[in-house]
Order: structure tokens, then C-alpha cells, then sequence
């Protein structure tokens, strides 16, 4: 994590109030983000809530109407090159040359920050290394995905930002990208991830801020947030006519304790379940009709 300048108790980011306009159009509303250095946070939203617009502030590409704005301590519209070195960004089009091998582009990007990491070691990392000596137009959509995120932690960045990333990957290398964030969050890099899949930001975020027409109507971790905006357990069971009946309730092992009772013993077709993310999300984010 060489050149670590954050201080412990200094946020990675630092966002309040935080506004961009696209003519009538209001992509981001006030979004106020607290994300704490080596956590993986998720920026969970459909799209056209604002997400993308987020990050291209936070990266320094997209300059923005209102708002305080601190990333690794600086102001990203005051980036200096020393600050881009330390935030990685994978893009969702990596324009690296077609012709170059996979070895080729990660060395060739390594020469643009002061301390990068070693290339051979991040190609490893990214699970390239079979491909080391495959030009770029030869790779598949997850291998490129791969290499993009080669490219994003080349410069050994301390804070990396990564939007959409396994949009249109299958599940199996879906699940092999989130192995990989693993990695790099054990390593103690920050990770900013926008998703719109539930089940992306409940494998990889540590805490997610659930972002709906340009504001965060929701934030924590995803437990909490299950807990503190789902609705009710259900519990199921078959009566002895073969009826299957359904009760709402926020104590269901009382119920289950009760049917226990009743049913002197195992009760017929017990299903317990509780609200998932899903409902959280549809419900915070106005689409619980949409189901």
C-alpha cells in the first residue's frame, strides 16, 4: 500500500451535498457518502440514478454544480498527478491498443505511475498469466474485464473505482470477478463498486448506500439495511387438510413455537423466510410495483 497519506480515522471519500445538472435534468440531487479507507462500499441503483455521475466526479472526470468533495484527502476537480496515481478507475471501455499481448499493455501501463505494482504479479492477480502472451482482440469479454482491472490496480492505487463492472458477464465469470475484488480487498485497497445487482452488492460491499433519483435514500450495511427496511418474517406451514397457510410477523419464532405446540411435534411444510435485499431495494427505490 506504499505511500499511504490517508490517516486512520480520515474518510477515503468524502462526499456532502454533492449536485450535478445535465440541462432540465438533475443526475445527481444531494448525495452525501462517507466511505471509510479499506472497505468495499457498493453504490446500489438502477440505472439513471445517478451512479456513473457520482463516480466521474469522484474521479476527477465530471465537474459538478454544488457539493463538497474530498477523495484521499483532495478535492478531485484539483486532481494533481500524484492524486490520479493513487485512485484507479476501471473503466467499462478499456481502450487499450487491439494489436498488443496482454503482457505488452500491463508493462506498458505500468510506466505511467511513480511506484506500480509488478506486472507479472497483476497479471497472476487477474488470473491472466495463461494469456500473458495473447494479443487484446483474441481475449474474451471477461478476459478483457480482467485485463481492465490489471490496468486499474497496475499503479498500486489505494482507492479503486469501479463502475459496473461485470455488467454483461456470464455468472461463472461474474463470480470469478468478485473473487478477484476479494483479493484486492484483503490487500487493504478501498473499493467503490456501483451495481445494479442485488446480488453483487450483497457478495462484495461491506456497506452499500442504495441510490435512487439522484439521492441516497438508503445506507449500511446490507444486514442492517434488511433488518431496518424489509417488512415482516413469514412463516408457512400445511394444515392437516392439506391448506397451506401464511402469517406476517415480525416474531416468527414465537409463531413457529406455537405451531410446534399445536402441532405436538413437526409442523407439515415449515418455511420461514425473511425479507430479502431485493424487497429492501425495490421498496427504497419506488420499483416494489415493478415485480
Amino acid at each position: 500500500m506504499g505511500g499511504m497519506t490517508t490517516h486512520a480515522n480520515e474518510l477515503a471519500v468524502d462526499v456532502r451535498g454533492l449536485r450535478k445538472q445535465y440541462g432540465d435534468v438533475t443526475a445527481v440531487d444531494g448525495i452525501d457518502l462517507e466511505i471509510r479507507p479499506g472497505e468495499v462500499f457498493g453504490l446500489l441503483g438502477p440505472n439513471g440514478a445517478g451512479k456513473s455521475t457520482t463516480v466521474e466526479i469522484l474521479q476527477g472526470k465530471r465537474s459538478r454544480d454544488a457539493g463538497e468533495v474530498s477523495v484521499l484527502g483532495s478535492d478531485p476537480a484539483a486532481g494533481t498527478r500524484a492524486w490520479r496515481s493513487r485512485v484507479g478507475i476501471v473503466w467499462q471501455d478499456e481502450s487499450a491498443p487491439a494489436e498488443l499481448t496482454v503482457g505488452e499493455t500491463v508493462r506498458h501501463f505500468a510506466r505511467y505511475y511513480p511506484r506500480p505494482r509488478d506486472p507479472e504479479e497483476v497479471i497472476g492477480l487477474v488470473g491472466l498469466q495463461a494469456k500473458a502472451g495473447s494479443r487484446i482482440k483474441a481475449l474474451s469479454g471477461g478476459q478483457r474485464r480482467r485485463l481492465d482491472v490489471a490496468l486499474g490496480v497496475i499503479g498500486g492505487p489505494e482507492l479503486l473505482l469501479l463502475d459496473e463492472p461485470t455488467t454483461g458477464f456470464d455468472p461463472a465469470a461474474r463470480r470469478q470477478f468478485w473473487e478477484l475484488i476479494r483479493l484486492l480487498a484483503d490487500e487493504g485497497t478501498t473499493i467503490l463498486l456501483t451495481t445494479h445487482y442485488l446480488e453483487e452488492a450483497e457478495a462484495l460491499a461491506d456497506r452499500l448506500a442504495v441510490v435512487a433519483r439522484g439521492r441516497v435514500a438508503a445506507t449500511g450495511e446490507p444486514a442492517a439495511l434488511r433488518e431496518r427496511y424489509g417488512t415482516d418474517a413469514t412463516v408457512e406451514w400445511t394444515e392437516a387438510d392439506g391448506t397451506i397457510r401464511t402469517e406476517r410477523t415480525d416474531t416468527p419464532t414465537r409463531t413457529v413455537a406455537e405451531l410446534m405446540h399445536r402441532f405436538d411435534g413437526e409442523i407439515p411444510g415449515l418455511r420461514v423466510s425473511r425479507p430479502t435485499l431485493e424487497d429492501v431495494y425495490l421498496r427504497l427505490t419506488g420499483q416494489e410495483d415493478a415485480r
